[in-house]
């Protein structure tokens, strides 16, 4: 019987090769030039499924010919240089892009110190409404935006799109005269900005191994970090330098300059960013056919085939019937809900008692603490293949900075708690959203779905956390600081529970019982999953 690589278009007419020794007598393959998705959509999910060594229902998937024939040490050099490339061609990009995401999302916390309040006449609670209306757009948009993309599969055009659109409406904030137009340009940012971070991390589950993906999101999620230093700075030297330059006031020279720098980003990324592992034209036919088939290795099943089999409500569907994904719900929830702190940041440090550019400067340390040690737990989850501690052991710090800073009014132990609380809070949290990827891995229309559904409720806590903090409640927070322990407390024992789920799940997979949402195991399961059978990772 013919072989799928002998008749599937994505490896050419007759097959690629046959094998290393006769590549150069092998019929040229077809070739794909760019990332045209329209030439390689039909591919089926048979294109990397093997073939049947014999006519029974028993299948045996094979690698590809480039890849079946590498020798070990050639497979882990050539898959060595295939990360650092792809490392290196998606990570810088997507950092930048999701610094200037969190940072035109979050700005009007550090522009409230530049002058924003007072301008616009903004009394009660109506700044915190301005804060908290961006989130009400931002979780309606997240779940059918991360569905479409799965289903047009062009990230490359899509991310970069938006990018721009919400770079114009951030800029626009600086044209705000009212209340209400404020309120207006905040929601429809939210709206907009919605499609980035969840479509970040599906892309970036498209082109890791499970083993690969926690480090990975850290290094993306360290943008949002950065984000949180860079805005003191940046706030700091425009307000000192800018303010009533060409007579406008230094907060709205923030929108207008780091709005500008979004737009010029975004239209550099279209010329940068790939696709998926399929429709990319910088990879060799050789690293195209290794990118594919190494994802399909950790699994057991091959990632995005074609748009026909990426729609929207079976994805939805797959997603909410599993427990696993509303258990993960509550633990992302409880972790953003706890990291609201952010939301208002630069306002709990001013009341250390320093004046507003001092108070600027005093939230990048927390933050630059918060990359450094986000980096070191990843880069630990991911070497040693473990998730809940990783997870939990943070928030123990969290939950003590929370009970310090709602306990003092003392200036040392409060600014111990504060640079106690992003790193508390954060470096937990971007391994466990690198859980949800390894916990609901296939298929990809599930695992959208799923990022989607979770990042748009986790963002729920945004919307009623900022009135926590009204002027009068400070320095201490007391009610803020009690449920942000709560929550923090909470997201340990959701954590605690999915472990247990995991547990017992993996004992059904040792006895060979069939798992809902787990990838079959036996022969036709290729490589690593073939040797030991999937396992959820803990």
């Amino acid at each position: 019987m013919a072989t799928p690589y002998q008749t599937d278009p994505f490896y050419g007419r007759g097959g690629l090769f046959k094998s290393n020794k006769n590549r150069d007598s092998a019929a040229a393959p077809e070739v794909y030039h760019g990332d045209d998705k329209a030439k390689v959509e039909h591919i089926s999910d048979t294109s990397l499924e093997a073939a049947t060594t014999t006519p029974s229902s028993t299948r045996r998937r094979e690698a590809p010919p480039l890849v079946r024939d590498l020798a070990p040490e050639e497979r882990a050099r050539l898959e060595g240089n295939l990360v650092r490339k792809i490392d290196l061609r998606l990570l810088p990009t997507l950092i930048t892009m999701y610094l200037m995401n969190y940072l035109d999302r979050n700005n009007i916390a550090a522009a409230r110190l530049a002058g924003l309040e007072d301008e616009l006449n903004l009394t009660g609670t109506q700044y915190l409404t301005a804060v908290s209306i961006l989130f009400v757009g931002y979780i309606l948009m997240q779940v059918p935006s991360n569905l479409f993309l799965n289903k047009i599969g062009k990230p490359a055009i899509y991310l970069p799109t938006v990018m721009v659109i919400w770079g114009i409406i951030s800029a626009a904030t600086a044209a705000a005269e009212t209340f209400g137009g404020l309120i207006a340009i905040r929601f429809f940012l939210g709206f907009v900005e919605a499609a980035y971070f969840p479509g970040c991390l599906f892309f970036l589950s498209s082109w890791y191994t499970r083993k690969e993906l926690g480090f990975r999101t850290a290094i993306l999620y360290s943008g949002s970090l950065m984000s949180g230093a860079f805005s003191g700075l940046i706030t700091a030297g425009i307000t000192s330098g800018m303010d009533g330059k060409r007579g406008l006031r230094a907060w709205r020279w923030l929108f207008i300059i780091e709005g500008v720098i979004t737009i010029v980003i975004a239209f550099i990324a279209i010329f940068i960013l790939p696709n998926f592992p399929r429709t990319t034209s910088w990879l060799t036919e050789e690293e195209r056919q290794l990118a594919v088939w190494r994802l399909d290795e950790d699994i057991g099943e091959d990632d995005w085939a074609g748009s026909q089999n990426q729609t929207f409500f079976y994805g939805m569907k797959l997603a909410f019937a599993d427990i696993k994904m509303w258990v993960l719900m509550v633990l992302l929830f409880c972790f953003v809900a706890s990291g609201t702190v952010t939301n208002l940041f630069p306002t709990i440090v001013k009341t250390l008692g320093y004046g507003n550019i001092h108070s600027l400067l005093l939230t990048v340390p927390p933050y630059v603490l918060g990359v450094i040690t986000t980096f070191l737990n990843s880069w630990h989850a991911d070497r040693t293949g473990e998730r809940y501690f990783h997870i939990t052991l943070p928030l123990y710090f969290a939950v003590a900075a929370f009970i310090i800073a709602a306990a003092t009014i003392k200036t040392a132990p409060r600014y111990l708690a504060m640079m106690l609380m992003i790193p508390g809070v954060y470096t937990g949290y971007v391994v466990a959203l690198a859980w949800i990827s390894n916990t609901l891995p296939r298929p990809p229309a599930k695992r959208a779905a799923a990022l989607a559904a979770i990042n748009a409720v986790s963002n729920a806590s945004s919307i009623y956390a900022s009135y926590m903090y009204p002027d009068g409640a400070g320095p201490r927070y007391v009610v803020a600081m009690s449920v942000n322990c709560v929550t923090a407390s909470i997201a340990i024992i959701a954590a605690t529970v999915l472990r247990f789920i995991l547990i017992h799940l993996n004992k059904k997979l040792d006895r060979g019982e069939v798992v809902e949402g787990a990838v079959a195991v036996g022969e036709a399961v290729p490589g690593e999953a073939a040797k030991k059978g999937f396992r959820f990772v803990l």
